[in-house]
Order: structure tokens, then sequence, then C-alpha cells
């Protein structure tokens, strides 16, 4: 299934039913008077935040929505039906928007309801505008239309942690061994497309959270480079971020430094988002490279104040306790 996370669609809420106009006749009441009943509501659209979904995708392919229209008023004291409301189902974690970028709505919460289009009211019947003073009114009034809203929907995923980290880091490595994620694994860039979400279940009722993988990290990620300004979005809701580093082959590259440069690609991204608590672990120990610039690593990022982690994706090393402290500073938010 393909991964879409934004998309614009149009919605359109029903048209009120027409009032009417009518009089009684009868032969028992010859002088019965009027009686045109209201037009019916239009439905609105209602967008519905279901945690069945994760995707888009379906609301990019369809992009306009509207409500049912409003039946007409009739004779013999007869009001018109309101129309009935059009259900969109949402992935949770959907921000609507306005396409000027005004933010309208957060659903976060499964269930969550938001009118985003109302239905116009139903026109008056002549029953309606009847006084002391004009016993038959020939007169109703139309249905009024429904609110028309152009909107532009944004995913963003619901994560305790964020995952981050240079592409082949071992990220997707360390996802699917901790939880029951299946991203695709090979050694080359951007393997990874799209953001995978798994649930860490650690020993004990209770302890479990949500960790996100978010690929196509790298310098210049904010100004669209990678992968890294489609998706940096995801990390919005992360209460601690888990920055993944890993020994590169290539001459201009250190662990040390990929770390400096990821943090200043959230902070200019957003700045809230370089200042939520970090986790460091160096990938890949089992590897010679890897063991080698540990002890320095671990020392130099002591000083500025953050403990190295060193684990193995692929043979289990550190990883229990890398998981611990993730849960741990999560808990903590």
């Amino acid at each position: 299934m393909h991964f879409v996370d934004e998309c614009t669609i149009q919605v359109r809420g029903g048209r009120g039913g027409n009032g009417c106009v009518a009089f009684r006749r009868s032969r028992h009441n010859p002088r019965g008077g009027p009686c045109g009943g209201n037009g019916g509501d239009g439905g609105d659209v209602v967008l519905v935040a279901d945690p069945r979904l994760t995707t888009l995708l379906d609301l990019s392919m369809q992009r306009e929505y509207r409500a049912e229209a409003g039946g007409h008023g009739q004779g013999r004291d007869r009001h018109g039906r309101r129309g009935a409301d059009r259900i969109v189902a949402v992935p949770v974690g959907t921000v609507v928007q306005e396409v000027t970028g005004e933010r309208i709505a957060d659903l976060c919460e499964p269930g969550q309801r938001l009118v985003v289009a109302r239905g116009g009211r139903g026109g008056r019947g002549n029953l309606s505008f009847v006084t002391a003073t004009c016993q038959a009114p020939w007169r109703a009034e139309p249905g009024e239309p429904g609110q028309e809203r152009t909107l532009r929907l944004e995913l963003r995923l619901l994560a305790d942690v964020g995952l981050l980290g240079y592409p082949n880091v071992g990220k997707s490595t360390l996802i699917a061994r901790v939880s029951r994620a299946r991203p695709k694994i090979a050694d080359y860039p951007f393997t990874t497309l799209r953001p995978h979400l798994g649930v860490v279940q650690l020993p004990g009722e209770g302890r479990s959270f949500v960790l996100a993988d978010v690929p196509g990290l790298i310098e210049g990620a904010h100004e669209g480079r990678g992968l890294g300004l489609r998706f940096l979005r995801h990390l919005s809701r992360a209460r601690v971020l888990l920055h993944l580093l890993a020994v590169s082959p290539d001459p201009g590259r250190e662990p040390e430094r990929d770390l400096d440069v990821l943090n200043e690609e959230l902070r200019r991204h957003d700045p809230d988002l370089a200042a939520r608590p970090q986790i460091v672990a160096l990938a890949q120990i089992d590897l010679p490279e890897a063991r080698a610039v540990l002890p320095g690593l671990r020392e130099r990022l002591g000083r500025r104040g953050l403990h190295l982690h060193a684990i193995s994706a692929v043979t289990g090393e550190g990883v229990a306790e890398l998981m611990e402290a993730a849960w741990a500073a999560a808990r903590a938010r």
C-alpha cells in the first residue's frame, strides 16, 4: 500500500431544501389556509479520526466530498427531511488546514469528529409566514447553499520516540528487531521511502511505547534535500528523539559530525524539535571499526552531557538497554 501523508480535498455541505407554498383544499374545510412545510437542512461534511487508517491514499484519489441535500417542503404541513451527513474517515494524527496554511484542527484522538462544511438551512414554507394581517401568504424561501471549502490535510505520525539518522545507519533493522514493523532493508541509500511505526513492548505490564522510523534525513533536509523535508513533520509529536549513529566509509562523515548536522537540520526546521530530550546510540557495534571509535566518541559526547549507547541490531547487543532508556525518557515527558 502506498503511503500518502498530504493531500488537498474539496468539501461541500448539502443544499437546504426549498420551502413550499400550498393551501388546504377539502369539502369540509374550504378555507383551510396555508399548509406549505419548510425545507430540510442540508447535511454536513464531517471528518472522523479512524485508527484503522494509516495513510491519506484514499482521500488523495477522491478529492471532492458532498453531503446530501435537504428535502423540499410539501403541502399538508409536511417538512422536508434533513440531508444525510457525509462522513469522511481520516487517519488519527491528521492536521486539517485551510489552503492558506491556517490550521483548523488536529485530529489526534480516535473517534474525534470535525464538521468541515455545514449544510445550508432549509427554506421556510408559507405556513411559517402566517400573521394576523396576512392569513394566506403566497411566500416561501429557497434553501440556502451548503458551505464550500478547500482543505489541505497533513498526516503526522503519533509516536512517543522518533528514530532518526543518516541513511543506512541501521534504523530499519533496529525497528524490525524491537517491534513487529517490517520495513524494507537493503544496503543502498534511501531504502526506506516511508515512515514506519512499531510498538515496542518491554517486560512488565503497561511498559510499551511507539517508535517511529523517519527516513531520508541528510544535510540540507530542511531545504528539501533527500527525503527529509517531506518527513520531518512526522517528528513533531515525538516526545523523545533517538539518534542512531554509525561509522561511515565516506571520508567526509564522522558519527559526531552526523549528530551535529542532524540537530542543526532539526533546529532549522523547528527549534522546538532540537530542544527535546535526545538519546544517542552508536549502531553496528559488532563491526571492528565501530568498536574502535566507541571509547573516544563516548568520552567526547559525555563532555557534552550525552550518554552514548552502543548497540548491534543484528546480534541484539545493547538493544534492550537502549529501549529501556527510550521508554524511561518518553515516560518522563
